[in-house]
């Protein structure tokens, strides 16, 4: 994120504002602002004012991470915005479908989980010389090391 010449404005508002309103604990705001994920101005006192556009910034994070996205791919997302105003709908609908096709990946990957976990999932391997079950004599080997037939790699 760029560095920005913002004007403190009286509806600003406080770290204390922010987690309440974001429900993310006030540490969370300081991690994200050393992340480069959001921003905050100071007032002449240094005390961190933020503007309210970051309470979508926040969410917008919140529910990123949540479905697994990466801090860096959320980096490079919010670093698309437009500086100067609050970002639209459009916007966000823009990040989310950058998104769309490795979510459906993850989806898929997740299904194939869940509908195979009994399938010897406890040794975490599938491809272990051990798993007299679901790899006699460790026919996977050629696919690789890990579950490779839940990676889909087999």
């Amino acid at each position: 994120m760029t560095e920005m010449n913002r004007e403190l404005r009286s509806h600003d508002l406080t770290p204390g504002d922010v987690s309440r309103r974001a429900g993310v604990a006030i540490s969370a705001l300081h991690f994200y602002e050393r992340e480069g994920l959001i921003e905050s101005i100071r007032t002449a006192g240094n005390q961190r004012r933020y503007h309210r556009d970051v309470l979508r910034r926040v969410a917008f994070i919140r529910v990123s991470q949540s479905v697994g996205i990466s801090l860096s791919d959320i980096r490079a997302a919010l670093a698309t915005l437009p500086e100067g105003r609050t970002p639209t709908k459009a916007d966000w609908a823009r990040l989310s479908r950058g998104w769309r096709s490795e979510l459906e990946d993850r989806i898929a990957q997740l299904q194939k989980l869940r509908d195979t976990l009994d399938d010897c999932i406890g040794c975490g391997c599938l491809s272990m010389r051990s798993c007299a079950l679901a790899n006699p004599g460790d026919v996977l080997e050629k696919y690789g090391d890990g579950p490779v037939r839940l990676l889909g790699r087999s």
